[in-house]
């Protein structure tokens, strides 16, 4: 591990204007690049204290073993120069965009004599034009089919071309219609071509143009009195319109754009891309990456947008890009998009409209990929069994965890304070091993306070489930008296609670108190997801990519969601029960009744006397009471109450 301070340039020798830096390891191996609109203030935030830099930042620095650069004239080089670099070096540490799959497109091969519609993956060719991608393969032969009774072009090989040549006969498709079968003349070449433009203008969104045409010509047809040919345009007419149903409408001005939409968390990012072309949905495209360095979704959409439209999409800029947020150095960035379209681009935020609805649609399709990323890794069982030994060798456990409970605190400026259990074996969440603490007020506004009482109250469980208070014997699990396992009675291999050093040593002291030692601990601190372990000034960092760490993510997540619902339902019903308060002679036997039998604050509140009279102990005078009450301006529609239990659930309402 390298010191920054070794290879730090001199003060004053970098130059306070745009460039591009390059940080390098100790083979010269380029592990980053970077530009700067000024490169003195960027370069000399890399050298200041580590602890105050992000992990993974730190880790890039303390990795390299030198740093140079290169000035240039204008914020736009400095971005085409940041590309090229990063194609050239592929450095580890920068953001990379990498293709969840590959995606097929339609090609058209216009470079040939007789040029050939056909499925066509990988990178773009010179001469070929493409449209799409298309999510499947199967989409784009399905579209074709429809299509080559209106446009009858060749789909054939090569091979197959040059066998119908030279025996005179065309293969099956000539036969039924749907080629024009210039492999044996049936058609010129300048015919063929002609057919090849005009699918072309089709599918470019020229489609109301055809129909148009074909309506004419089927009428011309019907006057003549041909009316076999009429009806086999009728059918042409049919099939375009079924082709171009596939696609809706979904931007009324038939505009081209590119709309962009990201799911993240603290280390991974999914992005989703529809392809927007004559306000069409031409195609999709989904990539996932893993964040090396610490980013904003704004620098997700600068990394995007210049490893997208520099590569093999460089000539497929549309006129329009939409996107969550604007980059810092949006001007620099719009004018390259320019220089790479050759015409006019408008980058921007949607924020009502069509436009704002597709978004939210992309949106929607980012955020369902990136649950699936997150459970296809969850549901890998190697990946699992590393991060059980990750997360043992980091924190030095004398055996695997292969029961982990996490616990979280949740509240309100110290009001509604709530706890949260959560377990997970091998890897696997146990939802019916989950707990809920509701922690006492008077221990004041001190997370680290609730902390202890929540750890102390859970092992303390433990142990009398465990029945060391009545001196059983340990080994022996206690039961309940069907004979069930107690809950409680199962000790963790490692609690984890949710916060750094002071909320670890809150919960030590719970179990030091208790006498627990066969338990191991840590906290895992959010803003940096650091993992803190009791009587240690430092904290344990493990590596971005590391299964562990994105396991005690997940249970941390788990953890905050839990309490968060519990809090939520606890303060919903704090707030309903109070509603009812002003009523005199309304008991809280008699507020739960109400609740119970409406199911709501809502349903009550649209009741006659006569129906609130209805629950048992409730009589006119205190129905009438009701009534007023929440006919009143501070009556408040609350959630549901489950009728069976009491608890409040949620409402569909």
């Amino acid at each position: 591990m390298a010191d920054p301070s070794t290879y730090r340039p001199p003060a004053g020798t970098v130059p306070d204007g745009p460039g591009v830096y390059r940080f390098r390891d100790e083979h010269r191996r380029v592990i980053y690049v970077g530009k700067a609109k000024s490169l003195r203030s960027r370069l000399s935030s890399y050298f200041q204290d580590l602890g105050n830099l992000h992990p993974r930042t730190r880790q890039m620095v303390t990795t390299a073993a030198s740093v140079e650069w290169t000035v240039v004239s204008t914020e736009v080089e400095a971005l085409q120069l940041e590309y090229t670099w990063i194609k050239e070096f592929d450095p580890r540490f920068n953001v990379k965009y990498r293709d969840d799959k590959s995606y097929p497109s339609l090609a058209v091969t216009l470079h040939e004599e007789y040029p050939r519609l056909q499925v066509m993956r990988g990178p773009k060719r010179p001469g070929v034009r493409y449209f799409g991608p298309y999510s499947h393969a199967w989409a784009i032969r399905e579209t074709l089919d429809l299509m080559l009774r209106v446009f009858p072009a060749r789909t054939c090989s090569a091979g197959v071309f040059r066998r119908a040549h030279q025996i005179g006969r065309p293969c099956l498709l000539g036969d039924i219609g749907k080629c024009s079968a210039p492999c044996v003349g049936r058609v010129s070449v300048e015919q063929h071509r002609r057919i090849v433009e005009d699918f072309c203008a089709f599918m470019s969104g020229r489609t109301e143009q055809f129909v148009r045409r074909l309506e004419k010509d089927m009428a011309a047809a019907a006057a003549e009195l041909e009316f076999e040919r009429a009806a086999r345009i009728r059918d042409d007419i049919a099939a375009l319109r079924r082709a171009t149903e596939r696609n809706a409408v979904v931007l009324g001005d038939g505009t081209d754009a590119d709309v962009v939409a990201f799911a993240e968390d603290g280390l991974e990012a999914a992005v989703q891309v529809f392809h927007v072309r004559g306000g069409r949905v031409r195609g999709q495209r989904g990539w996932v990456v893993d964040k090396v360095e610490e980013v904003t979704t704004a620098d997700l959409v600068e990394h995007f947008l210049v490893q997208f439209y520099g590569g093999e999409y460089a000539e497929d800029v549309p006129r329009e890009v939409l996107v969550p947020q604007l980059p810092a150095d949006v001007e620099p960035l719009s004018e390259w998009l320019v220089a790479r379209r050759g015409a006019q681009v408008s980058l921007r935020v949607p924020l009502r409209g069509d436009k704002r609805a597709l978004y939210e649609t992309v949106q929607r399709n980012a955020d369902q990929a990136f649950t699936q990323h997150k459970l296809h890794r969850a549901a890998d069982l190697g990946a699992r069994s590393r991060a059980l030994q990750e997360i043992q060798d980091a924190l030095g456990l004398p055996d695997a965890p292969l029961r982990i409970e996490c616990f979280d605190v949740s509240h309100v400026q110290g009001t509604n304070v709530v706890a949260s259990m959560v377990v997970f074996e091998d890897g696997l969440a146990r939802r019916s091993e989950y707990r809920r603490f509701a922690v006492r007020g008077d221990l004041g506004a001190d997370d680290t306070a609730w902390i202890e009482e929540t750890i102390r109250r859970r092992f303390a469980r433990h142990r009398s489930e465990r029945g060391e208070e009545d001196g059983e014997d340990e080994e022996e699990p206690a039961k309940a008296g069907d004979g069930r396992r107690r809950r409680f009675a199962y000790p963790p291999n490692l609690a984890v609670v949710d916060g750094g050093a002071p909320q670890v040593a809150a919960a030590a002291r719970a179990l030091a108190e208790l006498g627990i030692v066969e338990v191991g601990l840590a906290g895992l601190a959010k803003r940096l997801e650091e993992v803190w372990l009791p009587d240690e000034d430092d904290p344990v960092i493990l590596p971005r990519a590391s299964e562990g760490l994105y396991l005690l993510r997940r249970i941390r997540d788990e953890a905050h969601r839990f309490a968060i619902t519990y809090h939520r339902a606890k303060r919903s019903r704090a707030m309903t029960i109070s509603t009812l308060d002003p009523v005199a002679g309304l008991g809280d036997a008699r507020r739960r009744a109400l609740l119970s039998h409406f199911g709501s604050v809502r349903r009550l509140r649209l009741a006659t006397v006569e129906e609130i009279m209805v629950v048992p102990g409730v009589g006119r005078r205190t129905a009438e009471a009701v009534h007023a009450a929440l006919r009143g301006p501070a009556a408040e529609l609350e959630p549901a109450v489950d009728p069976t239990t009491g608890e409040i659930v949620e409402s569909d309402e």
